[in-house]
This record gives C-alpha cells, structure tokens and sequence, in this order.
C-alpha cells in the first residue's frame, strides 16, 4: 500500500510538500469515508451598481439538517479491514507514517493489519473503496454498519485511478447506494462525510465542495472534487454524498502537514467511478487507450523558444519506440492542439482524451509542427498493463553557462544512459547561469536543440549557438533519469563575450 501522508515542508516555494492519502489506518485507527450534500435552494440575488460593482443581495436561511440523511445512508457504508504481509524493519511498508504515531508492523515477523471505508453500490454485495485499501492484501473483510463481519473478494483493482471493486456475499439483499453525477457538482455546495477516521465508526463531519478538477500530482489523471468537511486518517474509500443520498465522490487525499485534516481533502468524482467499476466488474482490469509520448506543459518561455502562437497544448519531450505515435510520425517538438476535436490546454487533457478512446480505434489529432498545422490520424493502441565515447568537454555558448562531455562508456555507466542514446552530457553548471535557472542539472543528457537531434558535444554547442542567436531562447531536449523533457533556456544580454565553461 502507498503512503498515505505527503508533507507540507518548511520553506517550500508552495508550502504544498506532500498530499495524504486519507486511507488506510493501522493498528487500532479504521479508515472511513466522506460524503457531499448538495446546498438548499438559493435565495442569493445579485445586482450591479452603475459603477460596476457587483451588490450581492441575499437572505438569511438556516443551515440543512443532515440527520435524516446520515440515517438513511449509514447502512450501506462499511469498514473494510486487510490483512497484509508482514515487512521486516529495513523495508518500507507503504504504509502511512504520521507523524508521532508508531504503527504494529513496526516489529519484524508481526502480521500488518489495516483498515478503510467503502460503500456498497447493489443489491447483491458490491463494494466500492480505494485500491491502496487492498492493494497487497492476503485476506479482506467487510463489517457491515450492524457489526456483521463478512470476508470480501477482490474483483479487480485499478492503481491509476486508485480504485478497487470488492464483492461480499450477505445470503441476502443488501441495501445499497447509487452513483451521482460530478459534473453537476458546484463550489460552495453542501456536503456531508460518514466515516471512520481513527477508529471511531460513524462520525459524521460536513463541509462544502471548494474546487472541482484539481490536479494534486498523484497521477496522469487527476481531476479531484475538493472539499472541506474533515477528512482524516481512515476516511479512505467512503462515499461523498449530496443531499438527495448520491455518491457523487471517493475521499482518496487530503492535503495536512501533521496528518490530520485541514480542511483540503480530495474526492474521485463519481462519473470516473462510474466507468472505472463498470470495466472492474466486467473484466477485473481497466482498458485506456496509448499513443506512446511523453508530453510537457508549454510554459509561456518555452512558447517563445518554439516560437508558439500559444503557451497551449501538450508538447511532445519523447515518442517511444514502435509505439502508435511513431508509426504515425509524430515527433519530439510537435504540440497537440485537438484529440478528436477537443481542445488539449496541458499533458493532463491529453492523457484523459486519449485513455477515453477505445483501442483499436482511430483518433484524430491537430498539432503543430515548426509552426505549421498538422494533421495525424493515429491508430490508438491499449495502455500497458502497471506492471513496465570520446572527444574533449566542450563549453556551450555564451550565458548559458553549462560544460558538455562526450557520452563515455564511464558517464552512461554512472547515469544509466541507455546505450543507444546520442548526445552530450552536462558535466558541470555555472552557478547563477541561465542554465541553473532554467533547472538544468549535471548528468542530464542533451539529445537536442529544438527538433534537432545532437550526436556529440560540438553539435550541441552548434545548436544551442543557433537557437540563442539575438538573445533569443533555447529549446533543449534532455534525458534525466530515463525521462524525456523540453527545458527552456534564455541567453543572457551581459557585456561578458566569453565562452562560459
């Protein structure tokens, strides 16, 4: 199982070092679930003044009761406790370390228990929570809302999306839950969790939807509903529920220095639940479409180094070998615009759009390439299952301030540079220069200057001399552990006409 803390770190440019989890809790601690409540009618008028201001005119109501909610949907909301292997001291467990807080498997040899929410979505005993619940689980079981304990299948599991269906057999109808719409869902509406953070089944904390579409770093996908109802350790895998009793999220993080809520915490929105269990349930495994690129942000100084009309798109750092992308001739320094006619804006539409389309199919893409209009028709294949010489150093041109090296057997060696890859290799980064600004690091490996492809360090001196004549930005093409990116370096405008090595 991940981790279910990130940190906030002292000094950081964001103060947003870590994103939590909010599942599994261990030992004692239980993991519940959260849900969201629509807000009551509005009564909010708004007028505008002759001066432009908006005049906001509103009256008084009194807050929802959510009592008879609470009541009617508590039946169908369960813990889910998991048994799993037990990890000596020297391993990481994947599990949640929170800060003052020892955990049981903290002893070699003992067995690891850990417990999280989940809700059941029919009749017949399904089970929706997150996949870091069970993930490397030996055995689960499912206590029903009557203390009824019953042990549960695995259906399927899905990490990218961190989800998992489970199944119990009651010998029974089960109540159950349905499944809401998210993209009805407003900011500032109501909403109400019912879990069992820390142990203490039942509790019910409300709040309001405070964004929606939130990219919080976890995966390609994210689109996360945030909330502020507290969310704590043992939350994992609940339901957020509206007023009307529908499930229109699955609390999956919270954002918390100290591992306890904040009032951030994030939600899958249920129309991603919706699609995701549907295929967990019929083959116990999720089918995306592939393409096989890289893709970066185009940040507004690497749309000036391209010479973009646009800081809009999805730039293409890697095509990967053999992959439908290179059968179809893309390559490194297009941009993608459209995915069958959908604006891509970053990497993040990119991913969703073309993991949407069914593999097998054609989809349609409008890119950019050298400044012009392109369009490819690209055959989509399916997403990979999770389970994937010497001459001197040369100095690179004025104000950029990096010293390149051959790509010896010795430097591939030490920076597990495949052996097929050409280029030059950073050996060392003027402090202060455009390079460290622009987040360069010795050992990253320069394949190219725009879409140019650089064999060895003369070439990419060449390049680089090229692209920063008249004080204009370079477009580098690096490989950093593996990785392909485009980094976006400016030339300086100083007096100083020497080379900087």
């Amino acid at each position: 199982m991940h981790k279910n803390v990130l940190k906030i770190g002292r000094g950081s440019r964001t103060a947003l070092a870590a994103v939590l989890l909010a599942g599994t809790a261990l030992g004692g601690f239980a993991a519940g679930h959260v849900a969201l409540a629509d807000t009551a009618p509005a009564t909010t008028s708004v007028t505008t003044a002759a001066s432009g201001a908006i005049q906001p005119t509103a009256t008084a109501h009194l807050l929802p009761d959510f009592s008879d909610l609470v009541t009617q949907v508590r039946p169908a909301v369960v813990s889910i406790t998991t048994k799993l292997r037990a990890q000596p001291d020297d391993e990481d467990s994947g599990m949640p370390n929170f800060p003052g807080m020892r955990h049981p498997e903290q002893g070699r040899g003992h067995a690891i228990e850990a417990r999280g929410s989940g809700f059941i979505i029919d009749a017949d005993g399904t089970i929706v929570t997150n996949n870091h619940v069970v993930k490397d689980a030996q055995s689960v079981s499912v206590t029903m809302d009557d203390g009824t304990q019953l042990p549960a299948k695995i259906i399927g599991r899905d990490p990218r999306s961190d989800l998992a269906v489970l199944r119990v057999d009651a010998g029974h109808k089960l109540q159950f839950i349905q499944l809401g719409d998210s993209n009805n869902v407003k900011p500032g509406q109501w909403v109400v969790a019912v879990g069992n953070p820390f142990g203490l089944g039942g509790t019910v904390t409300s709040g309001i939807v405070s964004a929606r579409g939130r990219d919080i770093g976890s995966g390609p996908y994210d689109s996360f509903i945030q909330v502020d109802a507290a969310i704590n350790q043992g939350n994992s895998g609940g339901p957020l529920f509206t007023q009307d009793g529908k499930v229109i999220g699955v609390n999956t993080a919270i954002l918390s220095p100290s591992g306890g809520s904040v009032g951030i915490g994030f939600a899958i929105p249920s129309d991603t639940v919706r699609s995701v269990v549907a295929e967990l349930e019929k083959s116990g495994h999720v089918t995306r479409g592939y393409i096989g690129v890289q893709a970066q942000q185009v940040s507004t100084q690497m749309s000036a180094a391209l010479h973009l009309p646009s800081a809009n798109g999805a730039l293409v750092a890697s095509v990967e070998p053999d992959s439908p992308a290179s059968k179809a001739g893309l390559q490194p320094g297009d941009v993608i615009q459209t995915v069958n006619g959908t604006k891509i804006a970053n990497p993040r539409d990119l991913a969703v759009d073309v993991a949407a389309v069914t593999p097998g199919e054609d989809a349609k893409l409008e890119l950019l390439r050298d400044g012009d209009n392109k369009s490819v028709s690209i055959t989509v294949a399916s997403l990979p299952s999770d389970t994937q010489d010497g001459t001197d150093a040369a100095s690179a041109p004025r104000g950029i301030g990096v010293a390149l090296a051959p790509l010896s057997p010795d430097m591939r060696n030490r920076f597990n540079v495949p052996g097929r890859t050409q280029g030059a290799m950073i050996a060392e980064i003027m402090p202060g220069s455009a390079a460290e600004q622009a987040g360069l690091q010795p050992g990253d490996v320069v394949v190219g200057v725009g879409n140019k492809p650089v064999n060895s360090p003369a070439d990419a001196v060449s390049a680089i001399r090229a692209a920063t004549s008249g004080g204009k930005t370079a477009a580098l093409r690096i490989m950093r552990d593996g990785n392909m990116a485009f980094v976006a370096v400016a030339a300086t405008t100083s007096g100083d006409k020497s080379d900087q090595g």
